[in-house]
């Protein structure tokens, strides 16, 4: 089977498996994510079958809506692309991106497994938690957890290990100085950082604006 045909099967399986997600981690963020990881690719020696296969893989089964079991994501994405005669190469590098990636396997400190297509998927994904898109993913997932938009006495804990991100209730607006302005750091390309940094200055407008409503200054 062609590239171009196991990239259109694929984008078919992982649109009918996400068809009732949440709607921050839905098929349209799939594509946004696909979307930035060509985008970065442009400028980046890399496998990119691998790369793309990743990218459209990564939230097939995102474990904070599998109680935090990480490795049903990693398995599904094996089966589909075993059950598609997918190179045992390809399939083993795509599963060590999809269960190394995420935010969370940061705060373990040492990353197990890393690629230069690591780091692309990586940033493609991350990009998708900042800006104007990130917002709106942060709330939407809040209200998904029926979470406060924000509580001026619950400060953010700027220290959380692994287990405590994985298990906070914190109110939304906790969430930008736990990740989302932490990511523009994070960032590991030289296409992802310099759209990290244009996205991290809006969030940072955007809560100036929130403070200012929520305190009634205008």
């Amino acid at each position: 089977m062609s590239s171009t045909a196991i990239i259109e099967k694929t984008k078919a399986f992982v649109e009918a498996e996400l068809a009732n997600a949440e709607g921050g981690h839905d098929w349209f963020h799939i594509q946004r994510v696909h979307s930035n990881a060509l985008n970065i690719c442009k400028t980046e020696s890399v496998n990119v079958l691998v790369v793309e296969l990743a990218a459209l893989l990564h939230d097939i089964a995102d474990s904070k809506f599998y109680n935090g079991d990480e490795t049903i994501g990693p398995k599904r994405a094996r089966e589909f692309l075993f059950n598609e005669n997918v190179s045992s190469e390809v399939i083993e590098h795509v599963v060590n991106i999809i269960a190394n990636m995420s935010y969370s396997k940061s705060l373990e400190g040492k990353i197990p497994f890393t690629s230069l297509e690591l780091q692309v998927v990586q940033d493609a994904d991350r990009l998708d938690a900042l800006g104007a898109i990130g917002i709106a993913r942060a709330f939407n997932f809040g209200g998904f957890k029926n979470r406060a938009l924000y509580n001026p006495d619950i400060k953010p804990n700027l220290n959380m290990s692994k287990a405590e991100y994985k298990t906070s209730t914190a109110p939304t607006i906790n969430h930008f100085y736990e990740k989302l302005l932490l990511l523009k750091d994070m960032m590991n390309t030289k296409t992802g950082k310099a759209l990290a940094e244009k996205r991290h200055k809006f969030m940072l407008q955007y809560l100036e604006q929130f403070y200012t409503e929520w305190d009634g200054r205008q």
